[in-house]
Formats: structure tokens, sequence, C-alpha cells
């Protein structure tokens, strides 16, 4: 695929995302327990929809339709928002699944535009790349007032005492499930890469001592 090929392909995963999350900042909003965190989704949800109308811009330049692919990874990084606000928490510990949640939707979309930012200026589109530096822009600064908003929701969560501990719901027993097989599969070659990086830093080691 040609470099323009590949940039139209992630743009329009970017679209998909942005209108994912359209529908899905007012349920976060919404669920929120903490003022400030309630109100930085709710402004944050106005900064997306003007961050779709940017990314319909781009596709303008582009003479290309921004619909025709599906965005799967916010699809699944939505969804852990979903299991955040089905969380049974009380208070601050709440509230920090959703600062959790946020933080990763909002680095999600940074490593995007990033990339797509990379490739627009390669590709010498200086207008595509200010738009997308425009989202990008926002995107860091909603990361930055998640992260201040979220520091004494933590603090007050560390304080919180240990509930007992509740039955797992049928979907926790599935991630769980789902966690152990992927660890499982991962051993074989984390085995393999961990014995090659201990071997090559005794090397580096004794070549230091020799040397």
């Amino acid at each position: 695929m040609a470099l323009m090929d590949v940039l139209i392909d992630e743009l329009r995963d970017m679209y998909s995302a942005e209108n994912q999350l359209v529908k899905a900042l007012p349920k976060l909003a919404k669920g929120a327990k903490d003022a400030t965190l309630k109100q930085l989704f709710s402004a944050h949800l106005g900064e997306t929809k003007g961050q779709v109308e940017r990314l319909k811009q781009v596709f303008a330049i582009l003479e290309k339709k921004p619909t025709g692919q599906h965005c799967g990874g916010m699809e699944g990084v939505i969804e852990e928002g979903k299991d955040a606000l089905e969380k049974d928490e009380e208070g601050p510990s709440f509230d920090a699944g959703l600062v959790g949640a946020a933080l990763r939707t909002e680095h999600y979309e940074i490593a995007g535009y990033q990339a797509c930012i990379s490739m627009a200026k390669t590709l010498g589109l200086r207008d595509v790349a200010g738009l997308l530096t425009a989202n990008l822009s926002e995107e860091l600064a909603a990361a930055k007032k998640v992260t201040a908003a979220g520091a004494p929701i933590l603090k007050a969560s560390a304080r919180q005492p240990e509930e007992p501990k509740k039955p797992k719901t049928g979907k926790e027993k599935y991630s769980a499930q789902k966690s152990r097989e992927d660890e499982k599969k991962a051993a074989p070659d984390l085995k393999k890469g961990s014995g090659k990086k201990t071997g090559s830093a005794i090397s580096a080691l004794m070549n230091r001592m020799v040397g």
C-alpha cells in the first residue's frame, strides 16, 4: 500500500473512534460521581464533536469519504469504560476506575493522531497536519486534566477500607479465564526473550569488567 492509502485508513479509523466517543462520553459523564470528573467528560464531549468536524475537513481536502472503516481498538477501550461503570464500587474507588478508563481512551487517540500527523507531514499535507495537530492538542490537554482531576480521587480511594470480596459475575469470570489464557500463550515467548536479554546483559557486563 502507498503511504497515502495507509493514511486514509488511519484517518477513517480515527473518524470512527471519535464518533464512538460521541456516544460513550455522555454515559461516563452521567456515571461519574466526582463533580470535576463529570464536568471534564461533559466538556470533552464538545471537543470531540469539534474533532469530528475537523476530520470531515481533512477528508474534504483529500477528496475522500470519511466512512469505510470501524475502529475496533476504540470499541475495546470503550468496552473497558463500560466495565468500569458496571463495577460494584463505592465513592472514590468507583471514580478511580473511570479515571483509568478515560486515560486509556485519551492515550489511544494521542497515538493515533501522532501517527497520522507524521504521515501527513511526510506527504507534504500541511493543511491536513494542521487540523490533526489541533485535535492532538485537545487530546493531550484532556489527558492532563483527567490526570490532575484523578489525583485527589486516587488519594481518597487509597484511604477507603477494603470491602469484603464479592462473588465474581459471569463477565468477570470470563475475563479472568481469558487473562490466564493470555499468560499461557505468552509464556514460551517470554521465556525465550528473557533468556536472550539476560544472556546479552551478562555478556555486556563481562565485557566491561574484562575491558
